[in-house]
């Protein structure tokens, strides 16, 4: 707590204040998680890009994480959900994750940004946690096969969202109420914890007579 002719300020007033004024950048620690979840997620997209085209050129190509009926890249892959754009989704995930791997770099450089390139991240990150909600319902119960390597994206999208919103909250760019901003900065694994449990729970009972037969 600091003084000024205005009155007392807190911590959290004086990052709020140089958020809307000369920027703000991020602990060593979050920009490390923004550096390995594009890695992760760069990753995912890679392999999944390398054997689109492999399968475009040889119909009869097997990916290598196709391994049973269940986990079966090879049926995501040939589906109409993997180019829901018009061109396959990992292309996006290429582009999109090396801009999340540049910007992490760019906080462990010591780089700052103003309030509206935080909110520009966010909300890149809330299409991507949404569209790759739509993918998870679309691959459990449309498709009715699991990716492996579409999973690693969607653990890293999902934790890239949530630490993400949170920076955001904890810096006041985004404005919630008191008492839920220092629930989350105090339990933050929480909600990725819990999201990502939920969606091993669907997981594990769409499938319960596979994975115990």
């Amino acid at each position: 707590m600091t003084m000024t002719a205005e009155g007392p300020v807190s911590v959290g007033q004086r990052r709020s204040r140089r958020a809307r004024g000369e920027g703000i950048g991020g602990s060593r620690a979050f920009s490390w998680l923004l550096v390995i979840t594009g890695a992760a997620g760069l990753l995912a997209s890679w392999v999944i890009t390398i054997d689109k085209f492999k399968l475009l050129e040889d119909p009869g190509f097997t990916p290598g994480c196709s391994l049973n009926p269940v986990v079966s890249c090879g049926n995501i892959m040939k589906s109409g959900q993997a180019s829901a754009f018009g061109f396959p989704n990992p292309m996006l995930g290429l582009v999109a994750y090396s801009v999340v791997i540049a910007i992490g770099a760019a906080l462990l450089a010591g780089a700052r940004f103003r309030r509206w390139y935080w909110l520009g991240l966010n909300a890149g990150c809330l299409f991507g946690v949404g569209f790759c909600s739509w993918l998870q319902y679309q691959s459990l119960y449309e498709i009715n096969a699991l990716c492996l390597w579409c999973s690693l994206a969607w653990i890293a999208t999902i934790v890239m969202f949530c630490y993400v919103t949170l920076h955001n909250i904890e810096y006041r760019i985004i404005k919630v109420p008191q008492g839920l901003r220092k629930g989350l900065l105090e339990f933050h694994w929480m909600p990725p914890v819990l999201w990502i449990g939920i969606i091993g729970m669907l997981v594990l009972t769409r499938w319960w007579d596979f994975w115990t037969g």
